[in-house]
């Protein structure tokens, strides 16, 4: 299965917004990829979904939800390489755990990745073009193209 990043701007959009693009991409990465997760993408990662600027539009269960899809079945690795391509160093912290988990592809919305696409052989997309790729790779599969 290949394997996958997620990062904050991803999640966050999969958060507050219920059958959104950034739902459907993480929907469709637990169920046909890995989601590689390290500690410090999800600190990262909760520590936005808690911001108070977004409490207003999430619930307690909507949170949690999202959350768990994201971390129950992910692969944990701790990145060994620092990475300093990004213009954005608190980026830095993605190409770094998908470099350690030998990870196929990043799904962000942030542009500071998504202008680095691709970086040393892996892809960076957003939502939506990882979708669509899955939307590919299955009509191909399924002999439709």
């Amino acid at each position: 299965m290949p394997k996958i990043v997620f990062d904050a701007s991803s999640v966050v959009g999969a958060l507050l917004n219920q059958n959104s693009l950034p739902e459907r991409a993480l929907l469709l990465a637990r169920s046909n990829d890995t989601i590689c997760l390290s500690a410090a993408v999800e600190a990262e990662i909760r520590e936005v979904a808690g911001r108070p600027k977004f409490q207003k539009y999430l619930t307690p269960s909507r949170m949690e939800l999202i959350l768990e899809i994201l971390t129950a079945a992910a692969f944990v690795v701790e990145p060994s390489e620092a990475v300093a391509d990004c213009r954005d160093v608190k980026d830095n912290k993605y190409l770094e755990l998908a470099l350690a988990a030998g990870a196929e592809i990043i799904v962000s919305s942030d542009q500071d990745l998504l202008t680095l696409d691709p970086w040393r052989g892996i892809r960076i997309m957003t939502p939506a073009a990882y979708v669509a790729r899955h939307s590919e790779v299955t009509e191909i599969q399924s002999g439709r193209c």
